[in-house]
């Protein structure tokens, strides 16, 4: 979908059309989520601090996100993608790759029913839809993006190389900044550079990424489309109203994300076995530190155990830190996690599984403060 949020935003407002609309957290702390195609010509974009969208662009129409209204129309565009294919497989809330093999019969050629499907969506929604067409996922996602609002993109089979090689190398998954000024060095400016140089150089450079960016080089995925995708992490993360120099404090939002973070993960089902906290510094400078645990966990106590001494591995403390966040990972649904070890502390055990259950049980009867831990509970509460 083009510029999803900002979109529909138009669509239901449609005085907003033509002007630079901006979604996103309307406090000081704020950041961009999204940005109409006419909000990017003032250089903002995601992830943007929102006081620096406003000074670019202080006339723009700056609006809050309703995620409850952008989910209703993506349920919508699903079903409609669903119309064409059952392989359907979602990379967010407003994009998806769609197999179309089996399809080619009853619709046309895949590129016909691109032109279908994006038809399709306008008409029953109003909003528009960029497509990629090619042989594997990597290409059809990279395809997707260049000719957007409302593009569509078609790569053959035999126009591989003539596609990928004058695309600049950040196309590829996993080119950052850092990558892409060592490849620079190496003389590596787009795909096609990256695609001359020896495998074995790259490898040996990079190890497993350099070959996968050497196989990716050449525009082989061979990657299919999954229809049912599992929660690969779950987390929380908090953006305070001042930055935090206080470890305590800082700790104490450790404590109550933790707890969020472990009371989804068992309201869905699943614990995880890598913790990985995230710290943003007021520089904006980002790290993640993570550990991963013998067992699988669901406990936010643990959570939070972990979490903390992973915390003393940063610059809390010394450096002022505008965000922190918890996240869980690698998760093993309970059919297959079995039974958590006896003596591993750390994945807790049926004594804090009933525990828990318990309070999940009160916290959704009586809402998410009914209980907390006593530290976060403030001295002037009754």
């Amino acid at each position: 979908m083009d510029a999803f949020y900002a979109s529909v935003e138009v669509l239901d407002d449609p005085s907003l059309k033509g002007r630079p609309v901006i979604v996103g957290g309307l406090s000081g702390r704020g950041v961009v989520s999204a940005a109409s195609y006419e909000a990017r010509k003032y250089g903002i974009h995601s992830a943007q601090p929102m006081a620096t969208a406003r000074r670019l662009c202080p006339a723009g129409a700056f609006l809050p996100v309703r995620m409850a209204r952008y989910q209703e129309l993506s349920r919508e565009i699903f079903r409609l993608f669903k119309t064409f294919t059952p392989l359907v497989e979602p990379l967010s809330i407003d994009e998806a790759f769609l197999d179309v093999t089996g399809s080619l019969r009853l619709f046309g050629p895949a590129e016909e029913i691109a032109r279908q499907v994006k038809t399709l969506v306008r008409e029953k929604t109003g909003l528009t839809v960029s497509a990629g067409v090619a042989p594997n996922k990597f290409l059809a996602k990279i395809a997707s993006d260049l000719e957007k609002p409302d593009g569509l993109t078609v790569v053959s089979p035999q126009g591989i190389q003539d596609f990928l090689d004058p695309l600049a190398i950040e196309r590829l998954w996993g080119v950052g900044p850092a990558t892409r000024k060592e490849l620079s060095l190496l003389g590596v400016a787009t795909i096609g550079d990256l695609r001359r140089l020896p495998r074995s150089l790259l490898e040996q450079r990079w190890g497993e990424s350099g070959r996968r960016l050497s196989v990716l080089s050449r525009g082989l995925d061979d990657r299919e489309v999954q229809t049912v995708r599992e929660s690969k992490s779950v987390g929380h993360e908090a953006t305070f109203g001042a930055d935090l120099l206080d470890p305590e404090a800082i700790r104490k939002q450790l404590l109550e994300l933790s707890h969020k973070t472990a009371r989804r993960m068992r309201a869905e089902g699943f614990a995880g076995r890598t913790i990985t906290l995230k710290v943003k510094y007021r520089d904006f400078t980002r790290i993640t530190r993570s550990r991963t645990l013998d067992e699988a966990t669901d406990d936010g106590q643990v959570i939070y155990r972990i979490g903390a001494g992973l915390l003393c591995k940063t610059d809390v403390g010394r450096r002022p830190i505008r965000l922190v966040g918890i996240s869980v990972s690698q998760p093993a649904r309970e059919a297959e996690n079995g039974q958590l070890a006896l003596f591993q502390p750390e994945a807790g055990g049926e004594k804090s599984k009933k525990m828990n259950q318990a309070l999940d049980d009160i916290l959704r009867k009586y809402g998410a403060r009914a209980l907390r831990p006593a530290s976060l509970v403030e001295e002037t509460e009754d």
